[in-house]
């Protein structure tokens, strides 16, 4: 199977769970991307100090200061990014920071619907519009090669929770707005993918599995997979995407889920 190899990547909500593993595998690749962006909320903070660690031993990984639901920040965190590629663009943009509640039906509010919206849907909208011209201009580099993560590509997090066919763990939680935003979110990749094939840009929206991480709360079943796991089955799915799965939604194993 193909490796992945990518000039250039970041992620969004890298000091722990799944981005936190994404940076990690990153990192430990035979060859490891030439710039790794580890987005989170506070770089200094007690809940980076593993990205901290790992930029003390990496030159290649640079902390990115990003709060994804705030423009300002989006836009510094592009600014900065912009200047450490000195014109050569961003290859992948992985939207990973997002947040959940296990709110129902009865008990779902205004405020905390549209808190897990903003980080959840608008934010990669948000990342995406503002890392475009970045993602551009590595399409731009590559001319000659279809679509591919290796050339540029927005990779969205999402989640069977959020499939409208599936209903993925009913049974274990409502998580209404969770269920929403992803639902929400999977639309946006397919307009994302409409919108900037011609830019020569793949989007995907992935499913990571039933992750043990502190987001994918504590039940114990045979389904859940490790971060590990995960991750590395992601990496082995992207280095794999061509034309053909641009707009799709695919798991961490490159099975194709159902919207």
């Amino acid at each position: 199977m193909a490796e992945l190899r990518v000039r250039s990547v970041l992620v969004t909500g890298a000091n722990r769970g799944i981005g936190l593993g994404f940076v990690q595998h990153l990192l430990a690749l035979p060859n490891p991307p030439e710039w790794v962006f580890a987005g989170c909320r506070d770089p200094k903070g007690q809940r980076a100090q593993e990205l901290q660690k790992l930029a003390s031993k990496h030159p290649n990984l640079v902390v990115v200061p990003l709060e994804v639901t705030d423009p300002a920040s989006i836009k510094a965190a592009a600014a900065s990014v912009g200047e450490r590629l000195k014109g050569s663009g961003l290859n992948l943009l992985i939207n990973n920071a997002g947040i959940g509640n296990n709110n129902s039906l009865d008990t779902e509010t205004l405020d905390d619907m549209l808190h897990v919206f903003t980080t959840n849907t608008v934010a990669p909208l948000l990342l995406s519009q503002a890392f475009l011209p970045l993602l551009k201009k590595a399409a731009q580099g590559n001319p000659g090669s279809g679509l591919s993560c290796s050339k540029a590509a927005i990779i969205n997090m999402s989640s069977t929770a959020g499939s409208i066919q599936d209903l993925f763990l009913w049974q274990y939680g409502q998580a209404l707005s969770y269920r929403c935003s992803k639902a929400a979110l999977n639309m946006l990749t397919r307009c994302q993918s409409m919108g900037y094939r011609d830019h020569g840009i793949l989007c995907v929206a992935l499913h990571p599995g039933w992750v043990k991480t502190d987001m994918g709360g504590t039940l114990e079943d045979k389904s859940r997979v490790t971060v590990d796991e995960s991750v590395g089955g992601m990496l082995k799915v992207l280095s794999n995407l061509s034309e053909k799965d641009s707009g799709t939604f695919l798991n961490w194993e490159g099975k194709v889920m159902a919207w």
